[in-house]
This record gives structure tokens, C-alpha cells and sequence, in this order.
């Protein structure tokens, strides 16, 4: 699916900034910063809160999954303050990029994510990404509403996970 002109708009190229709707200021950026922020972010993840093995358990596993992700994806990162309290990548594979969110447990469900898959949407069509794919869990209504809001759709299904695509 390829978004109408009128419909990119809905993805703006970060910084952005915005309440979320607790009330909380978060500003989406670009990232390509070091690990230590996003280990910590990582650090509040805890099983009900990981999804396809994702993120790693462990601080280790997590800064060697970190360095591969900013050394070859695209990422933005949501800030509450200080705090990194989401992150969002377009990892590359061939022409396509696959596309993995990671929201804090205690800011879901607040619009994070909106802006973060908004944000990062804005960068890859600003770097030439043209097509976007992500498999996501069945059981995950939140996620599935948010990825379909964004414009994905589903293309294939299997063993408990849809796999859903966008055109940009």
C-alpha cells in the first residue's frame, strides 16, 4: 500500500514534541547515540512485557542487541525528560526494513507509541525507505491497532502472528 500524498504528512520527520495522554511531555528524536540509555530503558522490561524474545533479559545481551540495531537501523528514541521511555527501529534487510517498537510498561497505552512509529515513518521515507514489514503476536490487539492506524495491513498469518506490511 502507498500512502497518498495527503496521508504522508502523517509522518513527520523527528524532533517532535508532544503531550501523551497522561499529560506527560515526551519529544521523539533521531537517535544514534551510545547504549547506556536505552539499557537502562530496557532494565524496567519485565516478561509480560517482552514480546518474541524481545528485548534480551539480560544487560549484556541487550547492549549487543543495542549496537546492532544503531549500527544498521534507522532509530528513534522518545524522551520523558531525561528518561528514554521508547524506541522504535527500521532495521534493513535487502529493499525491505522491518520495523520493531518497544514502549516502557509504565508509558503504554499513553500515545507513545503513535508518535514513536509517526517519528520513525517520517525519518525512513526521508532516507529512501520504501517498504516496511513487521510480524506482530495475534493476541496483541494494542499493537495490531496501532500498526493499522499507522496504515500497515495484514498479509500473512501463522502459528499465533501476523506479518503486516506498509508502502511508503
Amino acid at each position: 500500500m502507498t500512502l497518498p500524498s495527503d496521508q504522508r504528512s502523517r509522518f513527520p520527520r523527528p524532533p517532535t514534541t508532544a503531550d501523551d495522554h497522561e499529560g506527560r511531555t515526551i519529544t521523539v528524536v533521531e537517535y544514534d547515540d551510545g547504549t547506556d540509555p536505552l539499557v537502562e530503558m530496557y532494565g524496567h522490561f519485565d516478561e509480560e512485557s517482552r514480546s518474541q524474545g524481545l528485548p534480551p533479559r539480560s544487560d549484556d545481551r541487550t547492549r549487543e542487541w543495542l549496537e546492532g540495531l544503531l549500527e544498521d537501523g534507522y532509530n528513534t528514541v522518545a524522551y520523558h525528560g531525561d528518561d528514554a521511555v521508547g524506541h522504535a527501529v527500521l532495521v534493513p534487510s535487502g529493499e525491505l526494513f522491518e520495523l520493531a517498537i518497544f514502549v516502557r510498561p509504565e508509558y503504554q497505552a499513553a500515545g507513545i507509541g503513535t508518535q514513536l512509529i509517526r517519528g520513525l515513518l517520517g525519518q525512513g521515507q526521508d532516507r529512501g525507505v520504501e517498504h516496511v514489514w513487521l510480524t506482530v503476536s495475534r493476541s496483541n490487539r494494542i499493537a495490531m491497532n496501532l500498526y493499522w492506524s499507522a496504515g500497515f495491513e495484514t498479509t500473512a498469518s501463522g502459528r499465533g502472528e501476523h506479518e503486516m506490511e506498509l508502502r511508503l
